[in-house]
């Protein structure tokens, strides 16, 4: 039977750690129920929670990260809903942190409150831990007495989030270590094996094979130059970087992401699903369309959709609703603004959003999925023909040997 580690709270909010053996992670909860303990925390033991811990840099510079975000939400949610007050709450959250840097904002957070704060003023110090979708909503459910559902609604918010991004994170690990390899592989045969092959050829007085000699000569630019390919190197991401910072740079940067093929589509669904589910999930929380509408604009991650909402934000303001003012936009897709439109006629756009949301989180799934099926045969392919064209000349060369008359 599997063993699991609980961090529970009395109702005095005092924290018990612990392990059991049971089935599964419910027989635990409902077991630390029955002993009058809540349960905030519940994981495996042994190998299966050393292969779900993440590993970190020694150097690596310590920050809130979108995973602590998410277990401190998921857990406020379980102690406000067990009857937690919300400062007994941050008091347990504080403690258990796992994180520094998260446990330092949960308690700083903490002082803000009891010093007579609302709860969103406190979030609202940190930005940078916490967006101001997240920020809005906590707000209004404080103004409307539902905290409890905003954290549930938060809560999904930020699992979604997550699971879309680490799908594509682990979709991109194996194109990216086949692109490193092959790297490697050419680069240890331009500056170690094409070196000591052509010095064959010098020993023996005799020209190079044209192929030979330009593999010669690229091998002769990296070895002998090597400071000068690092300096350009460095000028060329550093530009880059100031170009892409720069609002004009990066409003270029991104039109011409949305127009290249096939990763133009992804980037597109993408951004529609994030616009869906901020809106939908700030529209249920309670926040106004317009205030909601500005929030949105500022978590979209590609500028030149981004412009786009403000003409949408001022359609509504001028009382055409939402449906007309995005379809002027020209950047939802039909099946979008078809369901968006269906939820504005029936009162329940918000719900209609979320669905929209969740719809093209699919549609990112299966078209990444495509994207990869295409780049992985071609980066073969392409690896292929540059190690091959490297090797035919090695053998071409040898071959040219023997027409030398002796």
């Amino acid at each position: 039977m599997p063993s699991y580690s609980y961090q529970a709270s009395t109702f005095e909010g005092k924290i018990v750690e612990g392990t059991m053996e049971a089935a599964d992670d419910g027989t635990v909860s409902l077991r630390l129920q029955e002993m009058g303990l809540l349960p905030v925390r519940i994981g495996a033991t042994g190998g299966q929670a050393l292969l779900k811990r993440e590993f970190e840099w020694p150097w690596k510079k310590k920050k809130v990260r979108h995973k602590d975000l998410l277990v401190f939400t998921q857990e406020l949610h379980t102690l406000v809903r067990a009857g937690f007050p919300l400062d007994r709450s941050l008091t347990v959250l504080g403690q258990l942190a796992e994180s520094p840097a998260m446990a330092e904002v949960v308690q700083d957070v903490l002082k803000e409150v009891k010093g007579g704060k609302s709860f969103s003023e406190g979030l609202a110090k940190y930005p940078a831990v916490f967006p101001k979708v997240y920020v809005s909503m906590v707000k209004a459910g404080e103004a409307g007495g539902a905290l409890e559902e905003i954290l549930g609604r938060l809560s999904d918010y930020l699992v979604s989030i997550q699971e879309l991004r680490s799908y594509i994170v682990s979709a991109m690990i194996y194109p990216v270590l086949l692109s490193v390899v092959g790297l490697v592989s050419v680069t240890i045969l331009t500056l170690f094996v094409v070196p000591r092959f052509t010095s064959i050829f010098d020993d023996m007085g005799v020209p190079l094979p044209l192929p030979m000699a330009v593999l010669r000569g690229l091998s002769n630019i990296i070895t002998h130059y090597w400071w000068a390919v690092l300096i350009a190197l460095v000028i060329t991401i550093v530009y880059l970087k100031r170009f892409r910072d720069s609002s004009e740079g990066r409003m270029k940067l991104d039109r011409w992401l949305l127009r290249v093929p096939m990763v133009g589509s992804v980037m597109r669904k993408i951004e529609v699903a994030r616009f869906s589910r901020t809106l939908g999930t700030l529209l249920h929380g309670g926040v106004p369309l317009l205030q909601s509408m500005t929030i949105v604009r500022e978590i979209i991650g590609n500028q030149s959709i981004a412009t786009t909402i403000e003409p949408i934000r001022n359609g509504i303001k001028k009382g055409e609703g939402i449906t007309q003012p995005m379809k002027q936009s020209g950047v939802f897709p039909p099946l979008a603004m078809h369901l968006i439109e269906v939820g504005e006629e029936s009162g329940k756009l918000d719900g209609m959003l979320i669905q929209v949301a969740e719809v093209y989180d699919l549609e990112v799934r299966n078209s990444v999925k495509n994207l990869i099926a295409f780049f992985e045969p071609a980066l073969i392919l392409l690896m292929g023909i540059v190690i091959g064209t490297i090797v035919v000349s090695m053998l071409m060369a040898i071959f040219s040997i023997n027409d030398i008359p002796l």
